[in-house]
Parts: structure tokens; C-alpha cells; sequence
């Protein structure tokens, strides 16, 4: 229910814990958290766009960012490269496009089913867990009752003079941050990487005006300024409010503070059927849907617990002002988990033990208040029994997410957990951490962890009188004391009508305690007072004539709960996005020309395994590549072919750019002999061998039993056909 995640800005380095006071060079970069509100996961709202005049640039670049060989990274070039590959696409670009909406082309569609289909392997089918698939459109009861309708919420401020709708907590991320770049030009430290030529610089200027100046700062405003970023996302309105007023922070734009902070539901609102009489919303997560279903899930799974269910599919977010591209979306698909527990047991997990051992690096609370974003490495193991993870259920997803991330090809070093501070945790959540993947937006937020306690179950059943409970058979009876309620059910409907209903759900839903109270009440009043929201004024008067509340003492031989929830939340898109940049790097070419992309994805995840490329448009290979293609078919090998008359080095270096991990030559001498050549995309080695070999080569390669290493120790290399910019006739 999280993902989805905002993007968060951190102030260190992504491969080492560097506390803020240090001497080294580093450039200040905002980080913005992918979900957002202080409700916690998720996401959506009706089609309309924001006014965005005098627009920012999509997203700054971090200075620390790094491609998988440890070169700069161009986000500009890469997202270049992703664009026109069609990986993904602005949606209705020739209308003028959406902001926040994206298409994905051929290849960002395969990526994104390859990744969906290890990540159904790594935690449905290794964990047992139930899918269901729940529809998008979400009455709005539901979502008043999960507290989405009051608490799903960002907050936003506007600019007086230009009406531009900004977001409150990046709007003082983006004025300090600026103000602590203009102090680190003012005394001479490098801010930025790459150099710009004069045109760009003339550019930037021209836009900025009125932005960046060189101005030193007092060392204290320094330190200052740190600190609130560390901990940007602990602030509520009011407090963001203070903050633009204390620091007058204004817009560039225009010069002047924007107005104060005031909360904008993230849902997207419509109506379910034609006489509009049902309000409803696009669902902002998938969680509710598997809350709804649990009595079924329990009765599917005979009843036994824990067990989890698990849900992938698209959910909305109307985000304030998305800027970000992948990483900042209005609609984007999810994968959530919710791992049902009883509480009693502490929240062990059977399997923790194989976990234990896997290190993670944790940025806790304690340390984003101190003001510093220092990580701490240590193992899973050693996390829970200190108590800085709450339970091992938790720690044993926190680590599955790390192992999942790993497969699929991101970069672990660029990889932390970073704890929810108290003021940006879920109203539902008891422990809540997010995977965070650095990238050149910094670090961002691709995966949430959160301990939902009983919440939503509770107050469901609460709202509707389900019964979303655990009903396990003792092994030996239990005597119990209780208050117990009493209503006189035949008068009680009548008098209370339609009400009657929801104001007999409340009184079973009060607390031990809370009937202890009551009983007071009556016995001094003749009546009580309970809460009923959305009945008069919230407020219900019941008469001793239609209640009783009695001491009661009884044997049960079943006990009754209310299961805990445990929920990873997975933003894909942002996952996705991550992967392409942590797997991107550049290759000289050959002619000396503009260095050629290459997408690094592990055989698993790339959205075309092998390219097929005979040597020449000569009609005689025609033949022998459609066989060859047909055999990977068979073998559950995507493939694509490449016979466009550009030199074999050309489409070699189109498809790297596609991260197509394989290349099969089709020449002259495998019409003599049936041989083929296998190349490697990142080391452009080659082997040569019969075509059965070579399929059975790559599909385990693909498989991942097989490394590339392992291949050219069982096949002969192949060194005779150069990747030279030739045209072959």
C-alpha cells in the first residue's frame, strides 16, 4: 500500500554513510519521495492538469550519480537513448501530452513483464502466497473507512502572481538546496560534474533568473539548512508553512512566498454507474481489495495461518506537480504483498533463519532527526534482536526485498532502508521502511515495508460487522471475564431505523475498558453517549431500556482474533527505472565517434535475449535465421532479427543500446558447416559451436545456471570477425 512510493531527498552519498559536517566535495541534491503524504503507500484523482507556467526542468541531476562502470551519468543522454528506443513515451504527445502520464514501447513492456513474471517466482510461488486480481474502482465507503477519503493527502501551496500549483515540502527542498549550492560556489567548491558549453550556460541563466546566487552562508545556516533536509519529510503543513516564513523562501520564479500550505486529497474521484448516485475513486494501492477478501483468502487456505495474499496491478495517484518522469507518475503499476500473522506469536516468521545473515544498510530515525543521513550496516539477524526492526517478519521481507533487487540487476551499493520518522508514518503503521534506490533524481523510494498492525481488518469489520477475524481451536479451554453487550434487538431496529445497524456495530466494536465506562454511565444517566460517526452529529444517546452490559463469565474452547499485517509495497515503474539507469554505461566506439549507451540487464530481466544477424543481406541465410529463430522459440528464447544492411558493429552496438545480452551471426560458414557465433554483450567476446550447442547455451545462460565464464570454458572462442564499421556485401 505504499509504493508507491514519493521520492525522497537524501544528503549523502549513495556507497558510504558521510556525515553532512565533512570537509569532501558533494553537491546537494533534492530528493523526492515517490509517495508521499503522511498516509503512507500509495496513490490517484480525476483527469485535469495542474497550470505549470515558467516549468522547471523535469528533474536535477545528482553529481554523484554513477553508471554501472562508475562513469558520470547523463541522465539527459540516457533518457535520450530510453526515448528513442521506446522504452516508454510521454502518453498523447501529439495533443501536447499529460504530465505524469507515460506509454511504454516493445522493449519497456518486456522489461516490465520479465521483471513482474521474477518477481511472482521470487515471492508467490516461493512463499505460497494467494493472488487475487480486485478491480480498480473503489466505492468511496471503502476508502472513507481505510482513512484514504481524510488522511491520502499532500500538501500544496500556490504562487500568487503566476498561480503555479506547487508542492510544499519539494518547493523548501528546492530554495535550500539552492541556497546551499550558491554557498558552495561562493567558496570555491565544485558543484557540478559535467561541463556545459556556453549555449547551455547562456540557457540555464536565462531561466534561472533570479536563482542561483554565489552567496556564502554563516556555518550555522549551513548546518542548519542540512538538518531540515535530513528530515524533510518529518513536517507537516503548518510546519512546512513556518519554514517558508522563517527562511523566506520564495519562488524563482517570480520572487515571492508562496501562500501557505493547504491539503489536496492525492485520489482521482468519479462516479460508478450512470445516475451518479455512487461516489467512488480509482483505488490509490491494491491492499484494500485483499482486506476485503480476507475471510474467503482464510477459507480458500483452510484456515490456516499466517498466510499471505499478493495483488499487481495499476493504481492512481493525482500527483501535485509530477515532474520526475517514471519516478513521479499519475498512474503506475504496483505489486503488494499483505502477510497476515497472529500477534501473539510475536511476529516470528518460520523461515527467518535463512535471512539472518543477509546485511542491509539502515538509515533509522534516530538518525535522520540527528540531522545526518549516515548508514549503518549490519545483518538482518542482528537488526531485529537489537530492536531496530520491529519483528521478524518484517526483517524477513526487508531482507527478501534486498534478494529480490539483487536478482533482477540493481546495484546493492546504491541500494539502503530508510525508516519512517513518527510524523510521516502511516496513520495505520506500527514500523514502516523503504528500499531506497540512488539514482540520479537521488535517492528514491521503490519499495515499502510496513507493519499495518490490525488496522485495516479492524476497522472494516468495525464499519460493515464482517467478521475479518481468526477463529483457532484451543488445546485447552480457557475461562474468560468480561463485559458483555446486550441489546434488545426487537425494539432496537425500530427506534433507531436505518441507523440501527451501524450504532449496534459500534457498540460491539467498543474496548473492554471503554464498556466499563459505559456501564457507569448507565447506571448514573439511565442511557449512554457512544461516538457513531456519520450518524447525527457523531454523537448516539442509548437508553438502559435497550441495552444491558453485563459481567459475564464463560469457557471457550475458540479463540478469536484479528490478524497483523505485514506489507511490502512494490512501485515497479520506479523499480524499472532504477534498473535502466543502475545497468547503464557508455562504450567508445571503434570510429572514435559519440560513445555508444549499453543497457547491462542480467539475461533474465532483458527484454530480448538473443539477436539473430546474418553476416549480409545474401538470400541464402534467410533460411538458416528463421530456423535458428524458430528453435529459440521453441526453447523459450525471444529473439529479434537484424538484417538491415549496416555493418555488423552497427546493429551489434542498436541492440546493446536495447541491452540485448546475446548476438548470433549467421555467416558463410554456416552454410558449410552449421556452426554459428555466440557474442556476449558486455565483453563482445565470441564462441563459435553448432547451432544446438549454442541454443543450449544461451538458454541457460538466460536460465542463469550457466555464466558466461562457464560458456567459454566448454565452447571455442572466436576471434576472427571484428565489429568494425563495415557495410558487408
Amino acid at each position: 500500500m505504499k509504493p508507491f512510493l514519493s521520492l525522497t531527498r537524501r544528503l549523502s552519498s549513495p556507497l558510504a554513510g558521510t556525515p553532512l559536517h565533512s570537509n569532501i566535495r558533494f553537491t546537494v541534491v533534492p530528493i523526492r519521495r515517490l509517495h508521499s503524504s503522511p498516509f503512507a503507500p500509495s496513490t490517484p484523482r480525476l483527469k485535469f492538469q495542474i497550470p505549470q507556467t515558467n516549468k522547471k526542468t523535469p528533474e536535477k541531476m545528482s553529481t554523484d550519480a554513477t553508471t554501472l562502470k562508475g562513469q558520470p551519468l547523463d541522465r539527459a543522454a540516457l533518457e535520450s537513448m530510453l526515448r528513442r528506443r521506446l522504452f516508454y513515451t510521454p502518453s498523447f504527445e501529439i495533443y501536447g501530452g499529460v504530465s505524469g502520464l507515460y506509454d511504454y514501447g516493445p522493449p519497456g513492456c518486456a522489461l516490465q513483464a520479465n521483471v513482474i513474471d521474477l518477481w511472482r517466482k521470487h515471492f508467490i510461488l516461493e512463499e505460497d502466497m494467494l493472488e487475487v486480481d480486485c478491480t480498480v474502482l473503489t466505492p468511496h465507503d471503502v476508502l472513507k473507512t481505510s482513512g484514504h477519503v481524510d488522511k491520502f493527502a499532500d500538501w500544496m501551496c500556490k504562487d500568487p502572481k503566476n498561480g503555479e500549483i506547487l508542492r510544499a515540502d519539494h518547493f523548501v527542498e528546492d530554495v535550500l538546496e539552492q541556497r546551499l549550492k550558491g554557498d558552495k560556489e561562493a567558496r570555491g567548491l565544485k558543484v557540478e560534474e559535467k561541463e556545459e558549453t556556453d549555449k547551455k550556460k547562456a540557457a540555464k541563466k536565462k531561466k534561472n533568473k533570479g536563482g542561483v546566487e554565489a552567496v556564502k552562508l554563516d556555518d550555522a545556516v549551513v548546518k542548519e539548512y542540512e538538518e531540515i533536509l535530513a528530515q524533510i519529510d518529518n513536517y507537516n503543513g503548518e510546519q512546512l508553512g513556518e519554514l517558508i516564513k522563517k527562511y523566506d523562501l520564495r519562488n524563482p520564479a517570480t520572487g515571492l512566498q508562496p501562500t501557505p500550505p493547504v491539503s489536496f486529497n492525492l485520489m482521482f474521484q468519479t462516479s460508478i454507474g450512470p445516475s451518479s448516485n455512487l461516489p467512488g475513486y480509482l483505488r490509490p494501492e491494491t491492499a484494500q481489495g485483499q482486506f476485503l477478501n480476507f475471510a474467503k483468502l482464510l477459507e480458500f487456505n483452510t484456515g490456516q495461518m499466517p498466510f499471505a495474499s499478493a495483488s499487481i496491478g495499476k493504481s492512481y495517484r493525482n500527483e501535485i506537480s509530477p515532474r520526475a518522469g517514471l519516478l513521479r507518475v499519475r498512474e503506475f503499476l504496483m505489486a503488494e504483498i499483505e502477510h497476515f500473522v497472529d500477534p501473539e506469536g510475536h511476529k516470528k516468521h518460520a523461515r527467518f533463519h535463512e535471512v539472518a545473515d543477509v546485511e542491509l544498510a539502515f538509515l533509522d530515525r534516530h538518525t535522520q532527526l540527528s540531522g545526518s543521513t549516515v548508514v549503518k550496516r549490519q545483518t538482518i539477524g542482528q537488526a531485529v534482536k537489537d530492536g531496530l526492526v520491529d519483528n521478524e517478519t518484517l526483517g524477513y521481507f526487508l531482507a527478501r526485498i534486498l534478494l529480490f533487487l539483487r536478482k533482477i540487476g540493481i546495484d546493492e551499493k546504491k541500494i539502503r532502508f530508510r525508516q519512517h520518522m513518527d510524523n510521516e508514518m502511516a496513520h495505520y503503521a506500527c514500523d514502516c521502511w523503504d528500499a531506497e534506490l540512488h539514482t540520479s533524481a537521488g535517492w528514491v523510494e521503490c519499495v515499502g515495508c510496513a507493519d499495518r498492525s490490525a488496522y485495516d481488518l479492524s476497522v472494516h469489520a468495525k464499519k460493515t460487522g464482517a467478521p475479518l477475524v481468526v477463529r483457532q481451536r484451543l488445546e485447552e479451554p480457557i475461562t474468560i471475564e468480561e463485559w458483555d453487550i446486550v441489546i434488545d434487538k426487537k425494539n432496537f431496529g425500530p427506534f433507531y431505523k436505518k441507523d440501527g445497524k451501524t450504532i449496534e456495530n459500534a457498540l460491539l466494536a467498543t474496548t473492554q475498558e471503554q464498556r466499563g465506562e459505559l456501564v457507569k454511565q448507565l447506571e448514573e444517566n439511565g442511557k449512554v453517549v457512544i461516538d457513531v460517526p456519520g450518524v447525527n452529529d457523531g454523537k448516539v444517546e442509548v437508553s438502559k431500556d435497550l441495552l444491558a452490559i453485563k459481567w459475564v463469565k464463560r469457557v471457550e474452547n475458540i479463540r478469536e482474533y484479528t490478524p497483523n499485517v505485514i506489507e511490502p509495497s512494490f512501485g515497479i515503474g520506479r523499480i524499472l527505472y532504477s534498473l535502466m539507469e543502475h545497468n547503464y554505461w557508455t562504450r567508445a566506439s571503434d570510429g572514435g565517434d559519440e560513445a555508444r549507451g549499453v543497457l547491462s540487464f542480467p539475461p533474465a530481466v532483458a527484454p530480448t535475449k538473443v539477436l539473430l544477424v546474418p553476416l549480409s543481406s545474401n538470400k541464402d541465410f534467410t533460411p538458416e535465421v528463421r530456423k535458428l529463430s524458430q528453435k529459440l522459440r521453441s526453447a523459450g528464447v525471444s529473439s529479434r532479427i537484424d538484417d538491415s544492411s549496416a555493418s555488423i558493429g552497427k546493429r551489434y552496438s542498436r541492440n546493446d543500446e536495447l541491452g540485448t545480452p546475446f548476438g548470433v551471426t549467421i555467416d558463410f560458414q554456416t552454410l558449410k558447416d552449421g556452426t554459428v557465433t555466440l557474442r556476449e554483450r558486455d565483453s563482445t567476446r565470441q564462441v563459435r559451436a553448432e547451432e544446438d550447442k549454442i541454443i543450449a547455451a544461451i538458454k541457460a545462460l538466460v536460465e542463469g545456471t550457466k555464466t558466461w565464464q562457464d560458456v567459454e570454458a566448454e565452447l571455442p572462442l572466436f576471434e576472427g570477425q571484428q565489429e568494425v564499421e563495415v557495410v558487408v556485401r
